[in-house]
């Protein structure tokens, strides 16, 4: 599997010094704590001499098989003190004094130095990697450097879910690949869900021959069908302990610790599909889940249960070395056991509260079990109900107040909240990405994440001991799907918990380094998200003249437009120097732009209308009532124009933009709101919407906001000009199955963006 290493490793082109104050971090992804640049280069060629402490150290043959597969050196020898140079020295010597997962990587014309312990070593190596050329020829030049250089989280983690979608030996090898490029040290392997049990447990064979397979599964999105569809396919797969074992040494020998997740005493369908007897209501035919979500059948807290999760976990640390064992504990419905005869007199007999303190037993007792084998529990944030278990880990993905009440009892926390860090979310408006989840988590919301709450004491932050992203496979059914919803993400996630936040750049991330990678990325064949280019977004402007200055997301993409309406392509103009658009008066001009990669992947199309229109004049109204008039329209909507054909069902007088008294007679439903804004002054103004799902606002009939189309929580805005007094405002918005939100912003000229002020609305 070193070949998937190889494809992966995303080397950079050498920096020279004319070019160094552009490029502060030499392209290093995640950006070290200290970085010195020097003159000149170090030419590596077939004469270098390749000296380690240790010759057969992992991390040593690590760099040994990535210079043989990529430069056609091979041979490592014992340092020898003799050479100095022309000579690449791995040693631990001097690393007595560095962090854990420190190192110190120095680079003059005559040596190449890495010191570091254990992992330390690993990651110097992984950093002298990517200064390497990406270019293959008979001497390879590097940038005269020195890098002093350490984690700021201990565990930076990164998450699978193969319970919903099933992926191979070797493509988990391929995401430890990235994770060890990217200094990423815990891969976290959802293994057992309601939709699938993924791991061979010997001692329970059915596990695997019933709880692995599914009859069938849902398509589409769970808001798109009522009632649900199905593809009538069976599904299935799951590792041998074979395979287990091979996945844990590969990731070890990249420094990568594998924590297994065995999900209790919810979402375990599959598991009680396989044994009825786990459940409350042992004679009842159960299946393997089929929808997305939680199941009602959870484990039942009785003695057959504790010894079947021990045995099974004692399978599980038998494969898996790793110091924490996750037992999921989130989203459990509680059902089960409040109709439960013996969980009501379990509950009476150990004088628990209620059922959450039942869960609290539950995970208490298996919590018991793991410590005595020497390993410690993690748990989602869930399990702080009824009470923590006294040695847990929680993993915070709700929100932060998990972690921060975790952390304030001195439990160690890991941060994974689910609005920063959940890589199933969409990473652009969804209508325009593909099927997913549903929410909106931008590369630069996901790199702004700090994982440690500046809201804790400092001496509570130290139980914040690391950060991890989840990707959840729900709608990830294919391997090239998943690469598109972790790249570039992952880069994001690597510096967030690596990186000092002093440290921390995201003009020179997104910018410089981000595109010299995924063009990397591009020549391996991986596939991933490309971003449209920086320096333009879809928004209505006004005024006559405009400068656009855009940059390619990706190392050697062209970006191409069009100013005549159609959809840009490799035939249309290629945008070489920033643009200059003028727009007659009383004109309208449409920018489109759109990246194409060396590969042929495509962004999306940007829109940027440009009016050259005078100020609307303001229309005659003279009413003194306050608020909008509302029409809603009962039907499912993928567009606002929909709704003029569809069936009325209510009207009336509201101040405000709230909709969530419209849904409840409604499962899906659309509302235009009519209505006229004073204005006091003439000038531009800015609007906005944050909708989910689609949303228009239109000034005087005039299209100034098109957030439309069926998509998560996503926020669009325009410009406008107009004239003192009254204009005419029809806000337009569609509820499909997303989180039903609208809020409407208005920016006055001088003014910062506020909700649509209720004082100057009339009806």
């Amino acid at each position: 599997m070193i070949k998937y290493f190889l494809l992966l490793i995303f080397t950079t082109s050498t920096v020279i010094a004319t070019a160094q104050d552009a490029n502060p971090n030499l392209n290093i992804i995640p950006a070290p704590v200290s970085i010195k640049k020097a003159t000149g280069t170090f030419s590596l060629s077939m004469e270098t001499a390749i000296q380690a402490d240790t010759p057969s150290n992992k991390a040593v043959t690590f760099l040994a098989s990535y210079l043989t597969n990529n430069w056609g050196y091979h041979k490592i020898s014992t340092i020898d003190n003799s050479v100095n140079t022309n000579v690449v020295k791995l040693t631990s010597v001097g690393a007595e004094n560095l962090p854990e997962g420190g190192y110190h990587l120095s680079i003059t014309p005559d040596h190449i130095t890495i010191a570091g312990k254990g992992a330390g070593l690993f990651y110097g190596i992984q950093t002298l990697i990517q200064l390497m050329p990406t270019e293959r020829a008979g001497v390879a030049k590097l940038p005269c450097v020195e890098i002093d250089d350490y984690p700021r989280l201990g565990y930076r983690g990164l998450h699978l879910d193969v319970s919903r979608h099933f992926f191979s030996i070797d493509f988990v090898k391929k995401y430890i690949d990235l994770m060890a490029a990217y200094k990423l040290n815990n891969f976290h392997w959802h293994l057992t869900d309601d939709q699938g049990w993924r791991i061979e447990i010997k001692k329970y064979p059915r596990l695997t021959q019933v709880g692995s397979q599914r009859s069938r599964t849902m398509i589409g999105n769970y808001h798109d069908h009522f009632p649900l569809q199905y593809d009538n396919t069976p599904y299935g797969g799951f590792y041998t302990q074979d395979q287990i074992r091979e996945v844990v040494k590969y990731a070890a020998d990249r420094y990568i610790n594998v924590v297994p997740e065995i999900d209790m005493p919810g979402h375990s369908e599959a598991a009680v599909a396989a044994y009825p007897e786990l459940s409350c209501e042992p004679t009842r035919t159960y299946k393997v889940g089929e929808t997305w979500g939680g199941f009602p059948d959870i484990y039942c807290p009785t003695e057959y249960t504790f010894t079947f999760l021990e045995n099974v976990l004692t399978e599980v640390m038998a494969l898996f070395p790793s110091k924490l064992i996750h037992v999921g504990g989130d989203e459990v419905a509680k059902d089960a056991w409040r109709k439960s005869k013996f969980c009501q007199k379990l509950i009476k007999k150990l004088k628990l509260k209620n059922e959450e303190g039942l869960q609290s037993y539950f995970i208490q007792r298996i919590e018991k079990f793991v410590n005595s084998k020497g390993r410690t529990i993690i748990g989602w944030d869930e399990i702080l109900q009824g009470g923590l278990a006294p040695n847990a880990t929680v993993m915070s993905w709700t929100g932060e107040s998990g972690g921060i009440t975790a952390a304030q009892q001195h439990h160690n926390v890991i941060m994974t909240p689910g609005n920063y860090l959940y890589f199933d979310h969409a990473q652009g408006k969804s209508n325009l990405e593909p099927l997913s989840i549903g929410g909106y988590l931008s590369l630069q919301k996901t790199y702004n994440y700090n994982p440690v709450p500046v809201v804790l004491d400092p001496s509570d932050q130290k139980y914040i001991i690391g950060v991890q992203a989840n990707i959840w496979t729900e709608y990830i059914a294919t391997e090239y799907k998943l690469e598109y919803m972790l790249l570039p993400r992952l880069f994001a996630l690597a510096e967030i918990a690596w990186t000092p936040l002093a440290n921390k750049n995201y003009i020179d991330f997104a910018e410089t380094r981000v595109p010299v990678h995924l063009a990397k990325i591009d020549a391996a064949g991986l596939n991933y998200r490309v971003a449209t280019a920086s320096g333009v977004v879809d928004t209505i402007m006004t005024g006559n003249t405009f400068r656009f200055e855009l940059k390619s997301p990706v190392a050697g993409a062209k970006i191409y437009y069009t100013i005549d309406g159609y959809t840009p392509r490799e035939t249309d103009l290629e945008y070489k120097t920033p643009l200059n658009i003028l727009v007659p008066d009383s004109a309208s001009r449409e920018l489109k732009t759109i990246v194409i990669a060396p590969s042929g992947k495509r962004s999306a199309v940007t829109h940027t209308i440009m009016n050259n229109m005078p100020p609307l004049p303001a229309v005659n109204f003279t009413g003194t009532a306050a608020g909008f008039k509302y029409k809603v329209f009962a039907g499912k909507f993928t567009g606002v124009d929909q709704l003029d054909d569809a069936r009325l069902v209510d009207t009336g007088i509201i101040k405000n933009f709230g909709t969530s008294a419209f849904r409840k007679n409604n499962r899906y439903f659309g509302v235009i709101y009519n209505g006229y804004i004073r204005i006091d002054n003439e000038g531009k103004y800015l609007f906005s919407t944050i909708s989910a799902d689609g949303s228009t606002v239109l000034i005087d009939d005039d299209l100034v906001v098109d957030n439309d189309g069926k998509h998560s929580t996503f926020e669009h805005g325009g410009e406008v000009l107009l004239q003192k007094g009254f204009h005419k405002i029809t806000v337009k918005y569609f509820f499909a199955g997303a989180a039903n939100t609208l809020r409407v912003y208005m920016a006055m000229p001088g003014r910062p963006k506020t909700d649509l002020p209720p004082d100057i609305i009339f009806n």
